[in-house]
């Protein structure tokens, strides 16, 4: 099967204008972010918090490359409520269940587009005394003049397309992909 059959079966027949990052190129990167996790944090507590739905697959291959003990829970924020324009208040539509306070936390997340929600998701963890809080990001399009303080590791720079797979998704499609690609 060619690689273009095999990418039209995955999608249900939608094509893609191209492959961003492919899954050698994910895997690779992913172990690598894992090794630079794993040095940054020598001691402490840690708890990875996955920011969902996206992260999800990157969270689940990210925690298995960090070679120290950890904890994972998530969360689930909105900024939307039944709106299609960010309100600019961030709710937590589901809190961690692990106590924050005195422990390294990772935020881990799909992709920064503006920033802004994960700005105010971070002054709000911050509010429950974490000894640091960091994000990672597999994919940064660099829109925002004034990224998060907070974003210390990046598995990518996206460029500026609509990026579907690896967990990201268009209308809760592609999640799926084992790809990152640009959707036509």
């Amino acid at each position: 099967m060619s690689r273009t059959s095999e990418v039209l079966r995955r999608t249900g027949g939608r094509r893609m204008k191209s492959i961003v990052f492919d899954e050698e190129t994910i895997a690779r990167r992913v172990r690598e972010l894992g090794a630079e996790i794993t040095a940054a944090y020598p001691d402490g507590d840690l708890l990875v918090l996955g920011l969902l739905k996206g992260s999800f697959i990157f969270l689940s291959d990210l925690v298995r490359e960090i070679e120290r003990p950890i904890h994972v829970d998530f969360l689930v924020a909105s900024s939307y409520g039944s709106g299609t324009v960010s309100s600019g208040e961030v709710r937590l539509l589901y809190d961690p269940e692990t106590e924050l306070e005195g422990k390294h936390i990772l935020l881990v997340e799909d992709i920064i587009d503006t920033g802004r929600t994960l700005k105010r998701l971070c002054a709000l963890l911050g509010q429950r005394r974490p000894r640091s809080l960091a994000i990672c990001a597999l994919l940064h399009k660099h829109l925002a003049p004034d990224p998060p303080a907070a974003l210390r590791f990046v598995g990518f720079d996206a460029p500026p397309a609509f990026l579907v797979g690896y967990g990201l998704d268009h209308a809760e499609n592609f999640r799926h992909l084992p790809f990152i690609g640009d959707l036509e």
